[in-house]
């Protein structure tokens, strides 16, 4: 999967992902001469593809990068969320490819990835993506979840909009529309409200999810054998419900729009 970026530091690298659960500050958090991190869960950055939300501290964090440089140590490349000044200045003075405004949630540690700093790219090579659909059914101001079987393939046992693979022939709104009729019978035409694609990771899929609302009379619901149980819940209800990753986020930006 390629994810465009932005580019912060020129330059072309491949290698193994090392990720961090939490933003960085070089000056404590890396020993400068031999790259190895003396924060979170350890590893040694050298010759990795770094990725970290953003980083923090010192402005001498910069030249902590620069010394990973001297010793052969550096990292192969740099994906951040949010750049913010001492990691890009580091990156640059260093010549590490580094790209920001990357999702970093959609890389694991492990993952073979390229990152083009010249034309801010990174690609994840060792995952493939799929296009879904995940609609909110609203009927009096509740929402419908269907839970999935804890047998599921893909997300066993978790909540869910009325959610499905688009096929090759459909386009977004004709897929959701299938979708809701065989794991409902709710009869719906177009969608009151479309929103913008939510990626979600899930083992080496990355899920391209085109999330819908559609405002529907009723609530009389016939369930396939897709889903095991139903419930009509408020929007603030999903919460606290144990859901299919990227359905609160779903939920918010559509309802934000009636």
């Amino acid at each position: 999967m390629r994810i465009r970026g932005r580019s912060i530091s020129p330059g072309k690298a491949r290698g193994e992902v090392l990720r961090l659960n939490g933003d960085l500050s070089f000056l404590g958090g890396v020993d400068g001469a031999t790259g190895e991190l003396k924060v979170f869960d350890g590893g040694n950055v050298a010759g990795r593809i770094l990725v970290f939300p953003k980083g923090k501290g010192s402005t001498v964090g910069s030249f902590t990068m620069y010394d990973l440089k001297v010793h052969g140590k550096q990292p192969a490349a740099i994906i951040n969320e949010t750049a913010e000044t001492i990691v890009a200045t580091g990156a640059v003075i260093s010549s590490i490819p580094m790209v920001d405004l990357v999702d970093v949630d959609l890389l694991r540690t492990g993952d073979d990835v390229t990152v083009d700093g010249t034309n801010g790219i990174a690609e994840i090579n060792n995952v493939r993506t799929i296009s879904s659909v995940s609609s909110v059914i609203l009927s009096e101001g509740k929402i419908l979840m269907l839970r999935r079987p804890d047998t599921a393939s893909s997300f066993p046992g978790m909540w869910s909009l009325v959610a499905g693979k688009i096929e090759a022939s459909e386009d977004v709104n004709e897929a959701a529309v299938r979708e809701i009729y065989e794991e409902t019978k709710i009869r719906v035409s177009s969608p009151a409200v479309p929103s913008d694609p939510i990626y979600v990771r899930e083992r080496n899929i990355i899920w391209k999810v085109h999330p819908m609302l559609f405002v529907h009379d009723g609530r009389d619901v016939r369930l396939n054998s897709e889903n095991t149980e139903y419930m009509w819940v408020t929007p603030e209800e999903t919460e606290k419900m144990d859901t299919v990753a990227g359905t609160v986020t779903a939920v918010g930006r559509l309802m934000s729009k009636i």
